[in-house]
């Protein structure tokens, strides 16, 4: 599919059916989250692959918002790792780095016919807590992916987007 026919078309699912990822798209996934650029290239992502009922449970304990998804991923980054443009201060670039990093996976779910939503509505205590996340990585998203239920469609604001004048400085 073309780029820009994929960013236009992709859009947050919200309902998803329970069939389940084949581990080949799994990997795609995770190789477009380990080729993502990062500052300087320090590569602080940290992903955590939560599938299997026993996880998904766990997952559930901590968000509200995986919609019946068979997998997804934690996104975090270390903080042990991310550039740091002044040593000693808390301006990194990992929070960025693991959304770019997100990004990518969202996009390379969509190129694979797969649905996704990023997620920032969940307890990162008990994120850190179910699934063993050291102190210093810190959980920045939950990427829900599937494919999509069959009644699934986007939000109606979707296609809603400001001129280009209106974004321009």
């Amino acid at each position: 599919m073309e780029f820009s026919k994929l960013i236009a078309e992709r859009f947050s699912v919200r309902s998803f059916a329970p069939t389940e990822v084949a581990q080949e798209h799994i990997d795609a996934i995770l190789e477009a989250a380990r080729i993502a650029p990062t500052a300087c290239n320090y590569m602080p992502q940290k992903i955590v692959v939560v599938r299997g009922d026993e996880a998904i449970a766990k997952l559930d304990e901590c968000s509200p918002c995986r919609y019946g998804a068979p997998l997804a991923f934690v996104i975090c980054y270390d903080r042990e790792i991310c550039w740091q443009p002044i040593p000693g201060e808390d301006r990194g670039s990992g929070k960025i780095d693991a959304s770019i990093v997100g990004t990518h996976m969202m996009l390379q779910a969509a190129a694979l016919g797969l649905g996704s939503i990023w997620v920032g509505m969940f307890d990162p205590k008990k994120i850190r807590e179910k699934f063993g996340i050291p102190a210093h990585v810190v959980p920045i998203a939950v990427l829900p992916v599937g494919y999509p239920a069959a009644d699934c469609a986007p939000h109606e604001y979707h296609t809603t987007n400001r001129a280009l004048d209106e974004i321009l400085i």
